[in-house]
């Protein structure tokens, strides 16, 4: 799955997004364990890939027939994610070859790697250089392992290399293109965070809603409680919600090229809104089960302790969100066509993710971000519509002032609105595509609707703003949706409670306090 096509003897090899990705999604909802050795070693493989190096490749391709492990040594103790400050050096030597030396932190697979790429400068000259090593070599020193709370089924650690001997065959890339390679190969591994938090919560969700339902408290079954039902619909809701989100960045991000780069804007909000929905989603659930939450026996407790870190993986949310909002100004002013992308199912080798290139983020261009609500009439993407024009109108006639556009603290709110209309496109997009039933997307906008309001409530009440600034914020918080309990409740009955029982993980102690006495499974799409 990981072999790019053209490499290795299986003509059916291809690195497949469309394969990748659920597979991610599919071993995190067992646990993030399982997931953890998998995408490291897509990190791993990636500057591979990507480097110059033809005997790294076809033996890459080998390792990977024989089931090896891959890692991906990139960040260093000291300097943390300050990764121009990178020590490791390889020292060029008289007979051609070169020595490598230096500590790698915080890195996965790293104790059992058949390759593992590492960044680092070449002593002499300065430039960048990528290479690989082997954790079974004798000048290879696995240091120790680091623990991480709760991440019992998955190992990373600190690794050394001294005076480790290396030739032209371990080299994969040199000068500013091995830099490049590093952050692309980090683009392809913060993708992959979304959908590990999609099975994170589908599984997660799963067990909420069965142990609720069949719960007794009060001689009444949990879900009796109205604010209980509330906690599951919405998680149930933002649950989708980001997974319609990943299914749509996918598209993009398969058919990138140089003329297409709007990925660059749909990926870093995959890492940074939609795994930190993921951890949204937890959170209320804990609030749901409570106490059995934190029982071992079940996977919300492994759910818990897990869903933030990948949102904190792979660059901070907050790292992500300074990305996002470069390309403000030409989203809202996008007026470029582009073909039309439907849902790219293509069997096909995604090769092209390896040939992406830095900078030139000012130059990437979007259509009318409008198009994703032709002919949507209800009334809650409508509502959140008329938000999105008064944060637009705010940002062009009102825009914060320049010396406060870098400000972090003062533009994070604004961020965060930004980030959720872009959210808010691609599942629109993403919900036509799939056929998703009007009810579940109004219920969606329901919700952003309310988000919206809470950022500008925030903007608000926590930042100095001009008269004009604040009457825009007030304005887009006064934006709400309808307000109908029936509607509500139907929606429980008809998308939420139906999960009861779909999913109970054998052992666990949620989904034993009493069988179910409905038809757990509907028609549903």
């Amino acid at each position: 799955m990981l072999t790019k096509q053209g490499y290795g003897d299986d003509p059916d090899s291809r690195y497949d997004l469309y394969c990748m990705c659920p597979y991610s999604e599919l071993l995190a909802f067992f646990d993030l364990g399982y997931w953890y050795s998998y995408q490291v070693s897509i990190l791993g493989v990636g500057p591979i890939w990507m480097g110059d190096n033809e005997k790294a490749k076809h033996r890459l391709a080998k390792e990977l027939k024989n089931g090896s492990f891959f890692a991906f040594g990139m960040s260093e103790k000291d300097p943390g994610a300050d990764l121009y400050s990178n020590a490791c050096v390889i020292t060029p030597q008289e007979d051609g070859t070169y020595i490598a030396n230096g500590n790698k932190y915080y890195i996965g697979n790293a104790h059992i790697a058949s390759m593992v790429s590492t960044l680092g400068k070449n002593s002499q000259t300065g430039e960048w250089a990528f290479w690989v090593v082997d954790s079974k070599h004798r000048n290879y020193d696995y240091v120790k392992d680091i623990d991480i709370t709760g991440f019992t089924l998955a190992r990373l650690g600190e690794y050394e290399m001294i005076d480790y001997p290396l030739t032209e065959d371990d080299i994969i890339k040199t000068g500013d293109g091995a830099f490049a390679n590093g952050l692309s190969t980090v683009n392809i591994g913060k993708f992959q965070c979304g959908w590990a938090s999609f099975g994170i919560a589908a599984h997660a969700l799963y067990e909420a809603v069965t142990h609720a339902n069949r719960r007794v408290l009060h001689g009444k079954p949990v879900t009796n409680y109205p604010h209980i039902r509330a906690f599951l619909s919405e998680s149930f809701c933002r649950a989708n919600a980001a997974k319609l989100y990943g299914l749509r960045a996918r598209d993009y991000f398969r058919m990138l090229s140089d003329n297409d780069r709007r990925y660059l804007l749909f990926n870093p909000i995959i890492k940074m809104k939609a795994c930190r929905e993921g951890g949204e989603v937890v959170r209320m659930l804990m609030d749901v089960v409570c106490a059995k939450g934190y029982e071992n026996e079940n996977y919300l407790s492994s759910a818990n302790n897990n869903m933030d870190m990948l949102a904190r993986l792979e660059g901070t949310a907050h790292v992500n969100m300074a990305l996002v909002l470069k390309f403000l100004t030409n989203y809202f002013k996008g007026e470029k066509e582009y073909p039309e992308i439907g849902i790219v199912d293509d069997i096909k080798d995604d090769s092209n993710v390896f040939e992406q290139r830095l900078g030139g983020l000012a130059k990437v261009e979007f259509p009318d971000y409008k198009k994703a609500y032709k002919d949507v009439q209800l009334p809650n993407a409508q509502l959140f519509l008329s938000q999105v024009d008064l944060f637009k109108e705010l940002m062009f006639s009102e825009p914060p002032a320049e010396e406060l556009l870098k400000n972090m603290d003062h533009m994070l709110a604004y961020g965060e609105m930004f980030t959720l209309i872009v959210y808010a496109q691609l599942i629109l997009e993403s919900a036509k595509l799939n056929d998703v039933e009007d009810e579940l997307i109004e219920q969606i906008f329901a919700i952003f609707i309310r988000d919206m309001g809470k950022h500008a409530l925030q903007q608000l009440n926590q930042q100095e703003n001009t008269q004009s600034q604040n009457e825009f914020l007030w304005k887009i918080i006064k934006v709400m949706p309808p307000i109908d309990k029936q509607r509500d409740f139907n929606f429980w009955k008809e998308y939420v409670q139906v999960l009861d029982g779909a999913y109970v993980m054998p052992g666990a102690v949620i989904g034993h306090e009493a069988p179910p006495t409905r038809n757990l499974f509907k028609n549903k799409k």
